[in-house]
Formats: structure tokens, C-alpha cells, sequence
């Protein structure tokens, strides 16, 4: 980087800063676990040699961080896919259900977003699609941050969820369900060739919050990529310009994991195995009634604290998720 011309493309250099940035998030957090295991060495000799009480203590919180810090190094070595240190686009839809569907995909939103802002990254509303009553008919979220997919793939599936209905004026018990997709966010250097005349583009009117404008402009923008039948939408700007560059990043996104998915099922045609996670399937079960659990079916994690799971604790079923997956990668 120090070299004469490195900047003479501006693109190229930043690409090799954001890669060397990388590396160095990789390297610095094994360097610092090595010095601080040195240092408690240190304290073990000093131990074998008197008995100090607050030495003791000292190590004893040293050794838990290091247990903690050794753990969080476990799982990122987990994350070795070649789109798992992007940042992510998710995806939410309701299933059958109607209202109370609607109702759980707004409920999912809210937990990923407090899942993220607990991990410090951004999250910004792409695409907010409200139903009339409650809840939601469809959502998209950025998440930005390192390995944001990475982590984030763990969750694509179809989430069920078990409780009795707030808008069941009988306090019936419902089922329902919420799809959610989960694509690496597709940096510009990645070649996807999309064909004008594969798409169909629509402006309508944003709903949701933003004042007068939303009712007076055709500001949000739909685009259907005709051969594969998948429809990306924004609203986040208030210019119909901005909304079809996200838009158009939204789609280059989906059809990179489309390719992605396509070549993984040719694979498994050929190999006869069976996929690490499939969209279609359901993954993971919330009961509010008649008791609280959230049951994982992939890895049989169960926690029993449903609304901290729907506050953002999602940690448990993550890495249980990145860690049947690294075995079996293994085996």
C-alpha cells in the first residue's frame, strides 16, 4: 500500500485495504489471546511460589475472559464460506395464516434487528411492505458488519410459531408461519450479468412512514427478474432513482445466491447428500402456550426463555448451527 501509484485505482486499492482490514481482524485477536495467556502463565508460577488471594482472583477472571475470548475465536475459524465475511440482506414473508402470520413475520423482524444492534452492526429497512390490520406482508433488511451472513445463514428457513392469538377474541391456541431468506450482500466486484430485458420495473407509492410525500409520490420501485421469478422492492428514499439502485444491489444479491443455491443442488445430485439447510424446511419451532420453548430442529438446541430469544438471543442456536455444520464438513 506504501508503494508509488497505489491509488492510481482508487476501486483495486480499496479492495486490497478492505482485504488486508480482513486479515487483520483475523490476526490481532489471536496475538492478543496469545500475550494474555502468557500473562497468566506468569500468575501460575507466581501462585506455586505463595499464596496471594487477590492474585487468585485475578486469574480467575483472566482465565474466564479467556475462555470466552478462546470460544469467540472457535467460531469465527467456523466461518470459512466463501460469502461468510459479507455483510447480509434478509429477507421475511408470512406464510398461510392470514393476520397472525402477518403478526410473527413483524415479530421476526424486530429480533433480528435487536440481534444485529446487540452484534453492533447497522440494519437499515429496505423494503417495509405493512399489512392492513397488523404485522407485516413482507420485509427486507440490510445488516451491514463483518460476517454478518456468515452468522446470518443459520436462520434462513421457515419459522413456526405456537401461542394463543391476540386477535382470537376466543384465546385460542394458532400455528403459524414466516419464511426467511438470507443472501450475502453482493459487492460490486462480483460478476452477475443482468439483462435489461429480463426485468420488469414498477414505481408505486411508499407506504409506511414519510410524511405527505409518500402520498403524492411514485417513489418506491419494483423490479421482477422474469427468468427466475424473483421480485426485489425498496422504498427507502424518497428518490425513485436511489430506490432503483438499492433495488438493483437487492437483486444482484439474490440472483448471486440463486446461483449459489442452483450450483449447490447440482452438487448434491451427483454426491446423493443431503443439503445443510433448505428454505423450504422448518427450522425452528416458538412456543408462548401451552409452555415456552424454542425448539431448534437442525440441532436439537432448546431454550427455554422465548422472550429473550425474541429480544435478539439467538447466539445459542447460531453457533450450534456453524458447529454441526463444521462437523460434518469434517467427516
Amino acid at each position: 500500500m506504501a508503494q508509488p501509484g497505489f491509488w492510481d485505482d482508487q476501486d483495486r486499492a480499496r479492495a486490497t485495504i478492505d482485504e488486508a482490514n480482513r486479515l487483520k481482524a483475523w490476526i490481532e485477536p489471536f496475538t492478543a489471546l496469545d500475550e494474555d495467556v502468557a500473562e497468566l502463565e506468569a500468575m501460575v508460577e507466581l501462585l506455586e511460589d505463595e499464596e496471594d488471594p487477590e492474585l487468585e482472583a485475578e486469574f480467575a477472571r483472566g482465565l474466564d475472559a479467556q475462555e470466552r475470548a478462546y470460544e469467540a475465536l472457535e467460531l469465527r475459524t467456523m466461518l470459512q464460506g466463501e460469502d461468510d465475511h459479507r455483510s447480509a440482506i434478509v429477507t421475511i414473508h408470512p406464510g398461510a395464516g392470514g393476520l397472525e402470520s402477518q403478526d410473527w413475520a413483524e415479530m421476526l423482524m424486530r429480533m433480528y434487528t435487536r440481534w444485529a444492534e446487540r452484534k453492533g452492526y447497522e440494519v437499515k429497512v429496505l423494503d417495509l411492505q405493512p399489512a392492513e390490520e397488523a404485522g407485516i406482508k413482507s420485509a427486507t433488511l440490510e445488516i451491514n458488519g463483518e460476517s454478518a451472513y456468515g452468522f446470518l445463514k443459520a436462520e434462513a428457513g421457515v419459522h413456526r410459531l405456537v401461542r394463543i392469538s391476540p386477535f382470537d377474541a376466543q384465546s385460542r391456541r394458532h400455528t403459524s408461519f414466516a419464511s426467511v431468506f438470507v443472501y450475502p450482500q453482493v459487492e460490486d466486484d462480483i460478476e452477475i450479468e443482468i439483462d435489461e430485458n429480463d426485468l420488469r420495473i414498477d414505481t408505486y407509492r411508499a407506504s409506511g412512514a414519510g410524511g405527505q410525500h409518500v402520498n403524492k409520490t411514485d417513489s418506491a420501485v419494483r423490479i421482477t427478474h422474469i427468468p427466475t421469478g424473483i421480485v426485489v422492492a425498496c422504498q427507502q428514499e424518497r428518490s425513485q432513482h436511489k430506490n432503483r439502485a438499492t433495488a438493483m444491489k437487492m437483486l444482484r444479491a439474490a440472483l448471486y445466491q440463486h446461483a449459489l443455491m442452483e450450483r449447490e443442488k447440482e452438487k448434491e445430485a451427483l454426491e446423493a447428500q443431503k443439503t445443510a439447510i433448505d428454505f423450504g424446511s422448518q427450522i425452528r419451532s416458538y412456543v408462548f402456550q401451552p409452555y415456552t420453548m424454542v425448539n431448534d430442529h437442525r440441532t436439537e438446541v432448546k431454550v427455554t426463555d422465548v422472550h429473550a430469544v425474541m429480544d435478539g438471543e439467538l447466539d445459542p442456536f447460531i453457533e450450534a448451527y456453524l458447529k454441526k455444520a463444521a462437523a460434518a464438513a469434517h467427516n
